[in-house]
């Protein structure tokens, strides 16, 4: 009889826990790279939303000499401003208030000259056209 071992196929138990290690280390750092991106749509959000009130309050100021109360939601926060005089403290704030860039703020400011700043909270955040300012 002619005895012939057959060959096994699979994979080692090293070969397996270098997978795992790879696995973990490529999660380690795209896991931090998917909070950024998702607190970035937040703001996106928030800013795109909250620039639309700036039509609004530009129409009130023309026809109404005053800055417009506003209190409406987006699809993840909500969008505020308070109405009054035209003056340099006239903001448009809109606050995320639900997922991934929970308490993230952006806030549109209109000078007595008519032009607009925007400002956000979001600390390590590029949002184009904004700038960082932790006390909003």
């Amino acid at each position: 009889m002619n005895k012939t071992k057959k060959k096994v196929k699979g994979f080692t138990l090293i070969e397996l826990m270098i997978v795992v290690a790879v696995i973990g280390v490529l999660a380690a750092i795209a896991v931090p790279q998917y909070q950024d991106y998702v607190k970035k749509g937040a703001f996106g959000t928030a800013l795109a939303s909250a620039s639309a009130y700036k039509t609004k309050a530009e129409d009130s100021i023309a026809f109404e000499n005053e800055f417009p109360f506003i209190s409406a939601s987006f699809g993840i926060g909500n969008i505020t401003a308070a109405s009054g005089a035209v003056s340099s403290s006239n903001n448009i704030l809109a606050e995320v208030t639900q997922g991934g860039g929970t308490g993230s703020k952006i806030k549109l400011s209109r000078s007595s000259d008519g032009n607009w700043t925007c400002k956000h909270n979001g600390d390590g955040i590029n949002v184009t056209g904004c700038s960082y300012d932790s006390g909003i």
